[in-house]
Parts: C-alpha cells; sequence; structure tokens
C-alpha cells in the first residue's frame, strides 16, 4: 500500500505567486500521479480541502463533524475508494482541554489537532489504525507534550493494533519527540531509517517553494512493526520551476507483515 504525507500550505495571501488559486492543480496532479492509497495533508483550511475532495473523485475525505470555522487548518485523511472502507474515526486538540475546538497550551504558538481513522483494507481485510497530525512549530514544551498525547492515544487503543502516525512534526530525527514516538514503547518505525537511508539535504522535506531543501527532514510517516517499509521517497516533482507547496511530500510503499 502506498501512503503519502504532504504538507499543503494554508491558503495565504501574502504568497504572491505561490498562492494556493497558482498550484492547487498542481497539487492535484502529485497525488494523482502518486497515486496513494491514503494520503495525510496538513495545513488545509476548509476551502483547500473542498477543492482536493472535489477535484479527486477517486478519493474520499475522513474528518469527523467539524465547526464551521474558515480560520483553521484542519490535518485530514483521504482514502481511495477502491482500496479502503473506513469503520470509524475522529479528533482532538493537542491540549490539556482537547475537546475544546481550537484549543491550545504550553508554548504552543497554534492550535494543533490529531485527525484519526480506523480502516479496512478491501482486499485483505485487515484493519490499521491511520492518524495524520502538525506540531507546533514554535513551542519545543507543546511538541514534547502534543507527542505525549499522540502516544497515549495509541496506548488507548486495546488490543493491540497495526499503526500509521503521519504529518509535520516540525522537528528533526533524533529530537526528543523522535525518541518518544520510535522507542520500544511506542513500536513504531520511523519508515525512512527502516530502510538505512541517510540523513543529508536530500531527506530535507521543507524548501520554501524554491525546491532547494532545507531545515531538517520534518515531515515523517511512523509505522508499527506490523508493516515492511518497500519504499520511501521524497517527492520533488515542479512543473516548470513551480512547486505545489513549500513541503515536499513524502510517499512509502507498505507491505504488510504476514502474521
Amino acid at each position: 500500500m502506498r501512503i503519502m504525507t504532504f504538507n499543503l500550505r494554508f491558503e495565504n495571501d501574502r504568497d504572491g505567486d505561490n498562492g494556493w488559486q497558482y498550484r492547487r492543480e498542481l497539487v492535484i496532479d502529485v497525488v494523482q500521479r502518486a497515486r496513494p492509497w491514503i494520503i495525510g495533508t496538513q495545513e488545509g483550511t476548509q476551502r483547500q480541502l473542498a477543492y482536493l475532495r472535489d477535484h479527486l473523485p477517486e478519493y474520499r475525505m475522513h474528518a469527523a463533524v467539524r465547526p464551521d470555522d474558515d480560520t483553521c487548518q484542519y490535518p485530514t485523511l483521504f482514502y481511495h475508494r477502491d482500496r479502503f472502507g473506513v469503520v470509524t474515526g475522529g479528533e482532538f486538540w493537542l491540549s490539556t482541554t482537547p475537546a475544546v475546538h481550537r484549543s491550545k497550551d504550553w508554548d504552543s504558538a497554534f492550535p494543533r489537532m490529531l485527525s484519526y481513522g480506523l480502516f479496512e483494507d478491501l482486499e485483505t481485510k485487515r484493519r490499521i489504525w491511520v492518524a495524520v497530525t502538525h506540531l507546533d512549530h514554535i513551542g519545543v514544551l507543546a511538541r514534547v507534550e502534543q507527542t505525549k498525547m499522540v502516544v497515549q492515544w495509541m496506548k488507548d487503543l486495546q488490543p493491540p493494533a497495526s499503526f500509521v502516525v503521519m504529518g509535520d512534526f516540525n522537528d528533526m530525527p533524533g529530537s526528543d519527540i523522535h525518541r518518544l514516538l520510535t522507542d520500544g514503547e511506542s513500536g513504531l518505525l520511523d519508515s525512512w531509517q527502516a530502510l538505512d537511508k541517510g540523513e543529508d539535504q536530500m531527506s530535507m522535506t521543507h524548501h520554501d517553494f524554491r525546491g532547494i531543501p532545507g531545515k531538517c527532514r520534518m515531515d515523517w510517516i511512523l509505522v508499527s512493526e506490523d508493516f515492511q517499509v518497500k519504499e520511501a521517497r521524497v517527492i520533488r516533482d515542479n512543473f516548470g520551476g513551480r512547486y505545489p507547496s513549500d513541503h515536499f511530500p513524502y510517499a512509502v510503499e507498505l507491505d504488510w507483515v504476514e502474521a
């Protein structure tokens, strides 16, 4: 199965020629080229997500009942209708009051959320919990506390389950939050590291619309040991030098490990 995480870059009038209206068709093109079975997006506003829903007819958008709030950037899951069905799901804010809309705590600059679903593989009938999130870009303490909430969400699902956890974590491999998510207690593997790929400039996923990788590899797909990682790649597609986002999407190919 193919999984993709994609920070869309929110709809920002200050982006000029890189504004959403000039690149939204490029986003659709990249997704259709990659043909992921499940996509986890970040920074999408309601209008952006509606555009993806309407222009990717082979996909369904999975989102819990959300307040009608154009100011929100919602992490959101899309799944290929021929590959998966959805059993249940939900979302919560990464704060001390997770049920309160747009709540934030610690030193978080913005409200942050986790959205999740239980998906059933239509061919094998095996089920997998998939979560997408976007941790804070400023608050160091907030990222740690937000990560602890993600780990606790996994622990609360009984019996032990299969997981894919993805998103923009705004931190580097080897950081405190990376260790929290990939230590023995969480049971998650970093899909990039599972293939012994290096941490160099070409692994970095933020490029500020220039196509020149920078900062760090902050967009991750983490998987439970139920999966074998077959392939992992940073997608650098551009269209005459124009990029669909300020992040490169990241995609992996997974196989179920035989029970």
